[in-house]
Formats: C-alpha cells, structure tokens, sequence
C-alpha cells in the first residue's frame, strides 16, 4: 500500500512548488537536494520553515519532498512556503487560523508587468531631450 502523504501546491511569480508532506524523520528534499543545499541564500531556509512554527509542529516528525521549477530563488522560497503550509491545511484544518495570521496562506499575486512599446521596459521611458 502506498504511504499517506499531503500534498500543497504553492506558487509565486513564475515558479510552482508541489509540496508532499509525509510521516518521517526530518529529511527536507527539494528537487532530489537536501533543503541546506538547494537554498543556500541566508535566511532562505528559516522562511520556508515558517509554516512548522507558525502550526507548533516538530519537524524531525515530517519527510518534505519538494519539486520545484521556473522563476528565480526568491520565487521559489516563497512558492515552496506556499505549498508547505497548504500541505498543513490538508492534513488538519485546525492550522489555519495560525496560518492565515501568520500571513503564510496568502499567495503574492505580484508579477512582471508587461514591457510597454515606445519604453524601454514596463515604465523607464527613453531620456527626453528638448532638441
């Protein structure tokens, strides 16, 4: 029989995160990596953790299988965030409260604006010159 996981799907930017939450030991892997060395930025890894204090969950009791693609780091951390603390919710519904305080159920709907003609990028016009 196959071994019960929770699954949460994150997104942020151009990047989507499939998050399995399952009963285990501790091990974090995202895209066959351990967590430490996927996301090596300072401060990277504690944000994506957020979602185990935020629900008083000890971590050493959950396995975290990440697989994640598209956009950059910063996007990514906070899809896998995301996901992670959707996986929570399926597992128990009594989290949200938490969650939802915590700002970590709350999908970033900020994305690249879209390059305007006649501008060099979505706003920053060519310098204006009077002759």
């Amino acid at each position: 029989m196959a071994e019960q996981y929770y699954e949460g799907i994150g997104r942020r930017k151009q990047s989507t995160a499939r998050v399995r939450l399952t009963q285990g030991t501790g091990i974090f892997i995202v895209n066959e990596k351990e967590l430490k060395n996927y996301f090596t930025r300072l401060g990277d890894s504690d944000s994506i953790l957020r979602p185990f204090e935020s629900t008083g969950e000890n971590q050493t009791q959950y396995d975290v299988s990440v697989k994640v693609k598209g956009g950059g780091v910063t996007g990514q951390t906070d899809s896998v965030r995301l996901g992670l603390a959707r996986a929570f919710v399926k597992k128990n519904p009594a989290f949200i409260p938490g969650l939802r305080k915590d700002g970590l159920l709350t999908r970033d709907p900020r994305v690249k604006e879209r390059k305007k003609p006649g501008l060099k990028r979505a706003r920053k016009a060519p310098t204006y010159t009077k002759r």
